[in-house]
């Protein structure tokens, strides 16, 4: 019951700082709440038992991107009056993806219909199961390569974030 309590506290709040990034007037506003999104995403993933994606989504998109993204945003001086102009042009594509989004809402709430039992929770896991050392093994055994090329692809954007604010 707890878990339930703390799962629709912590969803309303990352609903609402979603929101706040989307309506920030100021991109440092907006940057702000979609670090409150990431840390509330990954109280979310504390609450299903996956300790490793909550840490990673903290340390890598907390404590890299959202700096990065503020370093960029200070740095480049964006002129959003320019960028809101525009804004009502791709408003039809919001509208289609948020109709899609409640649509898939709706859909899950109303499953119980369907015959699907979501009453019964997930299999309980063992006493020595570690999550990370799952992770850990997948990752560096299956997807090692993938790994390497995401490694590349990072290395290739920080090169291209610092010849960009040496202009």
């Amino acid at each position: 019951m707890l878990v339930t309590l703390l799962f629709y506290g912590f969803a309303t709040i990352l609903v609402a700082a979603g929101i706040g990034v989307i309506t920030a007037r100021n991109p440092v506003h907006a940057a702000l709440s979609l670090v409150l999104c990431f840390c509330t995403s990954a109280v979310i993933w504390l609450l299903v038992e996956a300790e490793f994606l909550a840490i990673v989504l903290v340390l890598v998109y907390v404590g890299a991107v959202m700096v990065l993204f503020l370093f960029v945003v200070m740095m480049l001086d964006i002129n959003v009056e320019e960028l809101r102009r525009g804004f009502t042009r791709h408003a039809w594509l919001g509208w289609i993806v948020t109709a899609t989004v409640i649509a898939e809402i709706v859909g899950v709430l109303v499953q119980r219909r369907l015959g699907l039992d979501v009453t019964r929770g997930a299999t309980p896991l063992p006493a020595g199961y570690s999550n990370a050392t799952a992770l850990g093994t997948a990752l560096f055994t299956r997807y090692a390569y993938a790994i390497e090329i995401a490694a590349m692809l990072l290395l290739v954007a920080i090169i291209a974030a610092i010849s960009l604010t040496l202009r």
